[in-house]
């Protein structure tokens, strides 16, 4: 039996009659009748080697069709497959097996198809046909999915079936406001492509536009949507990303200028103390006045429309349905919140005793409000006598000020990511006297913003039951996953364990934390269209400080945690924070258009290499701040858990998001000083990934100079991999080089990391005290991983004993208030107090975010357990190994 079969047979305890090596159990967690399920499958080395041999089984053991793609692969240590895509439609169980191997091959597929005819010729675009559906996409100036056919009575698509389209310029919008008034963005749909994933199931379109406006001052801003469409399914599935690239407020800018904290250059610097105190930082200039998408619905006669709200508390209302017939009048579902979203007053959260209460969502028909109440659900079904639209917008009430209307009087559907009907969202200074870093500055200027939305059309006698069914397929998912052990056997992540019951001590180090942030989360709350997603990184004195802005690779601890438990809720979570860390935290903007060589005239090739160079922080990150957007830029940029999107849920914006960041590493754009210290250490784990993602031969080129470059200073070092000021990057370096050593094999690479093993074992590092002492834990299982030295791992447990977390009563979370769960914990937690006295309040205590749990807790113990709870602890030993 190969190693492999072994170790996955044993890590599930199942038997081998129960469970061949070549069959993976999935289950769908809010399982739903014929929702279309992505699953990300990581496999072992050696053990797949074409996505071809792979099929999916029910329950009961019947093939059903599926669609599988080739994510990445172990190149190049091997050649066999790494990540896969596992597309199918739900039957009517929640438990199915993907069965792989080289004797598997999939049953010919003969239903229905998704067909995508990509015309990119001057004034083309692309058609898509699933059936009961037709749609185009065009080139030009629309913007949003038209001539939209819908075969209501079952007889196949034909004439009068024609149900929507577009109005030009506005099926997608930007709007902006300055003093001068508002400027409605006019769109230009440029490109349109099939995406990885695509086949004869489900179709991936990825389109690129760029929004324009009417005076010249306000820039051109670009924007991205991928639309799903599904074979035999009526309804498209939409991502849309704008970039915002207006002037955030009315302090003037010298062109050139540069920060002395982030200069690529020694000139043009800029004098901060000068800054201070003028009030132009806090008046707005280009502020985001309406965002959305827009459809015209032909809809005849009378139109009912319903759609669901809440009643009761915000956070805990009783599901609503509001119905009424249309008769002239428009109905409007708006959903607003804190005024901060939208002001540059100070934050409004929660308190230790209390939440606040300042969310309001108004129902309105006819020019009348006929409901008000704290939240609503964010869907619309409307429908005359024979058809129907019904449209919804995920995270509608977490991602607020949103809205959902139609207006019979033009026949607008509208999809609004930012309403016209709420203030303008405002990108300036709260306050002059909190200076993120020392640093004086906005960078609003080139954030983005991905929203999610379903739009189905429907036969009228479909129930309302079916409608909403349909809907929850994007407001409500399922999610599919493996069991935990599977992703933990693979070695895609190195050798971490799954959540299990042998030590509750450590596991509850780890839940309790994100049960903490996700608690945090609903109470203070950390809602909002920019701000979903992220969270506060201290508490203290009863409040929360600082945005996290992903410091270090928050969303990745999601996405782990979600491998280890299979708990959905950890999916979610991840996923909303992938999608605020890509956007909101980096700068996507200004970059030159890539030229594709998809026209005649060679003229055209030449005048896109003469194009300005943009930014050159494009895919550099924000440092944790107190606003998003004036937060410093730094080299505060994690890219492992957009990638952790991209393979587990199919999300593909996550690889572009973190392609865009090693393309700025190819830059080098801080010189010697990118090469050197903390940035150094992140820089090899971030581009090891994305190396890995893409096979690209320019990062693996740069990932070699600059581990080259880590293990030349180690030489010099006495066998340490870090300078002693970044002794809290423990993790950077030894996960990144144990991913350049998974990809490589490299001797020298695994050298290094036994060297530095030793190093942290007889050198303690305490000059970020716990930061920097509990962040070696890993370095040292690592270099247990390849010498078995016993010392290393025994080293490893006695540092990890202040880990250990006492239980809370099992209903803490649902019962206690922010202050009385907050002292639970502190009672709880094994954590040393900080030696600087004077009511010093250590930054690795129990109740602050998740920047110090990633050094402290998330990168460490689960590989920890992997090596307390295996069965043979000693591993194999390299033939140059133990020489301790």
């Amino acid at each position: 039996m190969p190693r492999f079969v072994a170790l996955l047979l044993a890590a599930l305890s199942l038997p081998l009659a129960a469970c061949a090596a070549d069959q993976v159990p999935i289950t769908v967690k809010a399982h739903q009748p014929g929702a279309p399920i992505t699953v990300g499958l990581p496999f072992p080395m050696g053990a797949l080697h074409s996505p071809d041999h792979v099929r999916v089984l029910t329950a009961a053991g019947r093939e059903i069709p599926s669609q599988i793609t080739e994510v990445t692969t172990w190149a190049p240590a091997d050649p066999s497959l790494k990540w896969i895509w596992v597309f199918f439609f739900a039957d009517d169980g929640d438990q199915y097996t993907v069965e792989y191997g080289a004797d598997v091959q999939r049953a010919r597929y003969d239903g229905p198809r998704v067909q995508v005819i990509n015309s990119q010729r001057p004034g083309g675009g692309a058609t898509v046909n699933t059936g009961p559906l037709a749609f185009e996409i065009p080139q030009g100036g629309l913007g949003f999915i038209d001539e939209v056919d819908f075969d209501h009575a079952g007889d196949g698509l034909g004439d009068g079936d024609r149900i929507a389209g577009s109005r030009a310029g506005r099926g997608s919008f930007l709007d902006l406001l300055d003093d001068e008034g508002l400027d409605p963005s006019g769109v230009t749909v440029l490109k349109t492509f099939k995406e990885r994933g695509s086949g004869p199931l489900h179709a991936i379109v990825r389109v690129e536009g760029t929004y324009q406006y009417g005076r010249a001052d306000n820039n051109p801003a670009p924007f991205e949507m991928y639309i799903h469409a599904y074979a035999g399914r009526p309804f498209v599935r939409v991502l849309h990303t704008f970039t915002y690239t207006g002037v955030p407020d009315q302090y003037p800018r010298t062109p050139g200028e540069q920060h002395a904290a982030i200069a690529t250059k020694d000139t043009l610097i800029v004098d901060e103390e000068a800054r201070m105190g003028d009030p132009r930082w806090q008046e707005p200039e280009d502020q985001i006045a309406a965002a959305g998408l827009s459809l015209q619905p032909y809809l005849d006669g009378a139109v009912t429309c319903q759609t669901g709200y809440r009643t009761g508390e915000w956070w805990d209302g009783t599901a609503q349905t509001y119905t009424t017939t249309l008769d002239g009048g428009a109905l409007e579902v708006v959903q607003t919140g804190p005024d901060v979203y939208a002001t540059s007053g100070p934050e409004v959260t929660g308190g230790p005793d209390a939440r606040i209460d300042p969310f309001e969502a108004t129902i309105t028909a006819g020019g009348t409000v006929q409901e008000t109440t704290d939240r609503a659900d964010g869907w619309l079904r409307c429908a005359d006598e024979t058809r129907g639209v019904a449209v919804g917008l995920r995270h509608f009430f977490e991602e607020f000020p949103s809205a959902l209307t139609l207006n019979p009087a033009d026949s607008m559907l509208t999809i609004a990511f930012w309403p016209e009907q709420a203030d303008p969202m405002k990108f300036t200074r709260f306050s002059l006297d909190r200076l993120d870093g020392g640093l004086l500055g906005n960078y609003a200027q080139g954030l983005a913003k991905t929203s999610e939305a379903i739009v189905h059309f429907f036969a009228a006698d479909e129930s309302a039951d079916e409608t909403q069914r349909v809907l929850d397929y994007v407001l409500d998912p399922p999610v599919a996953h493996a069991p935990p052990q599977w992703y933990a056997a693979s070695g895609v992540y190195g050798t971490f364990a799954p959540a299990s019951e042998a030590h509750p001590e450590f596991e509850r180090s780890l839940e309790y934390k994100f049960d903490w942030w996700r608690f945090n989360q609903q109470w203070e709350p950390w809602y909002g269209l920019f701000n979903y997603g992220d969270g506060k990184a201290y508490y203290f004195r009863n409040d929360w400080y600082i945005w996290l802005n992903n410091e270090p690779a928050s969303d990745f601890m999601w996405w782990l945690q979600f491998m280890r438990t299979g708990d959905r809720q950890h999916y979610l979570d991840a996923l909303a924070t992938s999608r605020h860390t890509m956007d909101v935290d980096n700068i996507h903007w200004p970059q030159p258009a890539p030229y594709y060589g998809d026209t005649n005239p060679s003229l055209d090739a030449f005048r896109a290499a003469q194009q300005p160079p943009g930014t050159p922080y494009l895919g550099i990150g924000r440092r944790h701040g107190w606003q998003q957007w004036t937060a410093i830029l730094s080299a505060h940029v994690w890219v492992q858990g957009w990638l952790a999107s991209y393979y587990l849920a199919g999300e593909h914006r996550g690889l572009d998001a973190a392609r865009l960041t090693a393309d700025t590493y190819l830059e080098r754009i801080w010189g010697e000083h990118d090469l050197l210290g903390r940035r150094l250490y992140l820089s090899v784990w971030n581009l090891a990934e994305v190396w890995d993602a893409t096979k690209d031969p320019r990062y693996a080129a740069e990932v070699a100079d600059r581990v080259d470059r880590m293990l030349t200073l180690q030489r010099v070092q006495g066998d340490n991999l870090l300078i002693d000021r970044y002794g809290y990057s423990q993790s950077y370096a030894t996960h990144g080089l144990s991913k350049v050593y998974q990809l490589t094999g490299d001797p020298a690479v695994r050298e290094a990391l036994v060297r530095h093993a030793r190093h942290v074992r007889d050198n303690p590092p305490l000059n970020h005290e716990m930061e920097s002492f509990l962040a070696s834990i890993h370095p040292l299982l690592v270099g247990y991983e390849h010498t078995g030295i016993t010392s290393f791992l025994d080293e490893a447990v006695a540092r990890a004993e202040v880990l250990k977390v006492g239980a809370l009563p099992d209903d803490a979370f649902a019962t206690m208030t922010q202050g009385q769960l907050k002292d639970a914990l502190e009672g709880v937690s094994n954590l040393p107090g900080g030696d600087g006295g004077g009511g010093f309040y250590p930054n690795w205590r129990i109740s602050n975010g998740l920047r110090i749990f990633g050094w402290t807790h998330i990168y460490n113990v689960p590989w920890l357990l992997h090596w307390l709870q295996a069965d043979t602890p000693s591993p194999e030993l390299p033939a140059s190994g133990g020489d301790d």
